[in-house]
């Protein structure tokens, strides 16, 4: 007999500031995200709208929702519908751009967010019900949607890294739920992408943090 469980959230959907799940609280969580890999408040963010998001991102208030999420904001914040000035108001240069990024979902999002110092580039998509995936960080194939708690790790690619980075996790009894691996090239920049089924304590970042060949290494919460 097939598995007829659903979950309450799949039938009335996320706590939101409306129109749409996918247009309004999707767009938050994917800004929000966005902010998180990012790893910080942007000073620029120009963001390429694809399929329907291009065509009705005004509208639907899909512009709003993404400028939210990337000020940090939860889809039930009721400061969302000011977010465009807010963003104003803390300095952050904001640049819609109506795109075709391909064969993604028709509510696919591309954020260029650049700082003093760095400059990172993060594709996702809202796929329903407030549901979100990021599929790219930068040159990376990722599958990341914000339920778990996650670190994502960049380093040197070697021999035993994905081990060494388990081992340590084990030993502070942390549970991988997901992980996923990319690599430019053999030997080159690779990037970890690692969700949980609890916290990662701050004893344990650090030392994944000292591994050999680590170049940076954050947490993201669930959103």
């Amino acid at each position: 007999m097939a598995d007829l469980t659903i979950n309450v959230f799949d039938i009335v959907g996320p706590i939101m500031i409306g129109p749409s799940s996918s247009h309004t609280a999707g767009a938050v969580r994917l800004g929000k995200l966005a902010r998180l890999i990012f790893g910080n408040e942007p000073k620029k963010a120009d963001i390429f709208l694809h399929g329907s998001f291009a065509k009705t991102y005004k509208g639907h208030g899909t512009d709003v929702a993404l400028v939210a999420g990337l000020l940090g904001f939860d889809p039930d914040d009721d400061r969302i519908s000011q977010a465009l000035e807010l963003a104003k108001n803390v300095g952050l240069e904001i640049k819609f751009i109506p795109a075709d990024l391909g064969s993604v979902h028709p509510n696919t999002v591309k954020f260029v967010l650049s700082g003093a110092k760095k400059t990172r580039t993060i594709l996702g998509s809202s796929i329903g019900g407030g549901n979100i995936v990021v599929t790219q960080i930068d040159d990376f194939v990722v599958d990341l949607r914000g339920n778990y708690n996650t670190i994502i790790a960049t380093y040197t690619d070697r021999t035993g890294m994905v081990a060494s980075l388990s081992a340590l996790l084990a030993e502070g009894k942390v549970n991988i739920a997901q992980m996923k691996v990319a690599r430019v090239d053999k030997g080159a920049e690779a990037l970890m992408v690692i969700e949980t089924d609890n916290p990662i304590d701050d004893i344990t970042i650090t030392k994944i943090r000292q591994l050999e060949g680590i170049q940076s290494l954050f947490r993201i919460p669930p959103i």
